[in-house]
């Protein structure tokens, strides 16, 4: 089903830095190794030490650069919110592409090859599951730009999650029959003006999902284009790819009240 953004989530995104933790958070940040198979990864697992007890856990799935400073952030959001909150590291510890080229070809390949890159998120929610006080029942995944993509991919693959969020995250599937293996909600939040996602590529996303009778909703925000989230990306929209404040702001919103109905349908 979609579903337009709600007054309330608008509201809400004008207290996100304020929102984006507790009164009393303690919210501390550390690497962790773990392997899929032999290659060893290192993600960010952020917990606030002041909550107790189980939790529901959410795993963050960085851009085309890696494991970065922006996916830290939002692991420190999510904990500060009274999540656990582990952010995955879908290249490989030390793998941090240098420029936009090398990005490019690390996220293509992943990309070019579905089965490696639903192995290697995998991995990460594995990571996050056998985290202390996390509940595995409820657990959800986020993810940006090609870790949207990345999110979505762990959606068709059947994970155990029940949600997953893309921030405009690509949409394409090489193979739109894995829809009907979707268990988890979908929220997609996508930038309107987005080049990057033609409207023939949102048309087949949507079908796939309708055809599967997955519960999902699909947002769009105004003027925004891609990487609307990044506050790097500077201002100027002009080339596809730039930051735009409000869209940021109502689609963390959206993401809040769609992990509040998700996890309190679970208790």
């Amino acid at each position: 089903m979609t579903r337009m953004i709600s007054a309330a989530c608008v509201a809400a995104a004008l207290i996100l830095g304020a929102a984006s933790g507790t009164a009393h958070a303690k919210v501390h940040g550390k690497l962790v190794e773990y392997k899929d198979g032999d290659t060893v990864l290192e993600g960010y697992l952020s917990v606030d030490d002041a909550a107790k007890g189980k939790r529901p856990g959410v795993l963050v799935v960085h851009a085309w650069m890696g494991l970065d400073d922006n996916a830290k952030k939002r692991a420190d959001m999510l904990a500060g919110l009274g999540y656990i909150a582990f952010a995955a590291d879908i290249y490989g510890k030390g793998v941090r592409p240098k420029d936009k080229d090398e990005a490019g070809k690390l996220a293509g390949k992943y990309k070019g090859d579905r089965a490696l890159l639903r192995g290697r998120v995998a991995a990460g929610l594995a990571q996050l599951d056998k985290t202390p006080n996390v509940d595995p029942t409820k657990t959800a995944a986020i993810g940006y730009c090609f870790g949207g993509t990345t999110v979505l991919e762990l959606a068709r693959s059947g994970a155990q999650v029940a949600g997953v969020v893309s921030f405009h995250g690509g949409l394409d599937s090489p193979a739109p029959a894995d829809g009907k293996n979707i268990k988890a909600k979908v929220l997609v939040l996508h930038g309107a003006a987005d080049p990057f996602s033609k409207p023939a590529d949102v048309a087949a996303f949507q079908k796939e999902l309708a055809d599967a009778k997955v519960d999902w909703q699909f947002e769009e925000f105004g003027s925004a284009v891609h990487c609307f989230t990044d506050a790097t990306a500077g201002s100027d929209p002009s080339g596809g790819c730039a930051y735009d404040a409000v869209a940021d702001r109502r689609s963390w919103a959206a993401m809040r009240a769609f992990f509040d109905e998700l996890f309190a349908a679970k208790k």
